[in-house]
């Protein structure tokens, strides 16, 4: 039997088509239905103990309100969870607010682990997306056991943090306390280290990786009104709303010396000069750090831009004898010491 080409053409393009409705990054049937197991039956226990034990590490009173809030479930459906909660000996009541148990907090902890273990091995062992790490790791949280994840995190050299700044709980359950201010309280001059970025939710997240904000970058505030932030973000001036700024945390520095603090990157090399590396910007992850430490660029090394294309990139460098191209988006992840 004989088929028509174009009818085949078709049948490609439906089956394409119905792939796409239902793997769509984020947003296709399968992602639905993949968070829709987040609120059933074990999954919906350690989302509550993550969430309760996130009030009590941030202070706030967490009621039964706030808890069908900060899960999206109905009110009929959280008093459920909540007595069954009580009934496993997680939580307990005092008047109106639920606290954890010493084996609700024990539990929730493991979870968080396995969490942001997963995060820190999303971001420095493969190539997924920044703004997918957290959605990645909500599903493998409960399935990974602790021990996987205690095999991963020796495996990775045991991470103090995540990707995203939090501190990963140790394997015996120690948590720090939270450093750092929110970066809506910098004043006009003053200059601080970021130390977190919440990654939810997803907009704001997404509009503060588009603005290349990333852990162990220095804010420097230019200006401050009740509408925008200006501020110079590793040397590149910048602007910001209260509403997003107020996801990034911060650590006034001791020394407030604007730029003086800060390290330019090897795309600020004119050619003929010579800088020698200091490190690999902490946004550069995955294959990508990789790729340029196989071509040497390691602290040390020293690099000499030797010339530009018509268009001015990407521009050509001689690291360790042998002659590199490379664009700028890539030139700016390497911090240097200019030798003129």
């Amino acid at each position: 039997m004989t088929v028509h080409p174009l009818i085949a053409l078709l049948s490609v393009f439906t089956l394409l088509g119905v792939a796409f409705l239902f793997f769509r990054p984020n947003r296709g049937y399968f992602w639905y239905w993949q968070r829709a197991f987040q609120n059933t039956g074990r999954a919906l226990i350690e989302n509550a103990l993550k969430y309760l034990y996130d009030c009590e590490y941030r202070q706030v009173p967490c009621t039964l309100q706030s808890l069908s809030g900060g899960l999206s479930i109905a009110s009929a459906r959280a008093i459920k969870l909540l007595s069954r909660l009580e009934a496993l000996d997680l939580v307990k009541l005092q008047g109106a607010f639920i606290e954890l148990t010493d084996e609700g907090r024990s539990y929730a902890l493991r979870i968080i682990r396995i969490h942001r273990v997963w995060e820190r091995y999303l971001a420095d062992e493969t190539g997924v997306p920044a703004l997918e790490w957290h959605s990645e790791a909500e599903q493998q949280e409960h399935r990974m056991t602790l021990g996987e994840a205690n095999a991963l995190a020796a495996k990775m050299g045991n991470p103090l943090y995540d990707p995203h700044g939090d501190p990963i709980p140790t394997a015996r359950g120690e948590l720090p306390p939270p450093e750092g201010i929110a970066m809506t309280e910098l004043q006009k001059g003053q200059t601080a280290r970021i130390v977190h970025i919440e990654d939810e939710p997803e907009e704001i997240y997404a509009q503060l990786l588009a603005q290349e904000f990333d852990i162990g970058m220095h804010i420097h505030v230019l200006d401050v009104s009740p509408v925008r932030i200006r501020f110079s973000l590793n040397g590149e001036e910048q602007s910001l709303a209260p509403v997003f700024a107020a996801n990034v945390s911060v650590l006034l520095l001791e020394k407030e010396g604007g730029e003086k603090e800060l390290y330019p990157t090897l795309s600020n090399l004119k050619p003929g000069e010579t800088g020698q590396v200091i490190g690999i910007s902490r946004s550069c992850r995955g294959l990508q750090r990789r790729r340029l430490m196989d071509l040497g660029v390691i602290q040390g090394t020293r690099i000499k831009s030797e010339m530009s294309s018509a268009a001015g990139d990407p521009t050509a460098y001689e690291i360790r004898g042998a002659t590199i191209a490379l664009r700028k988006r890539q030139a700016d992840l390497i911090f240097i010491q200019n030798d003129g």
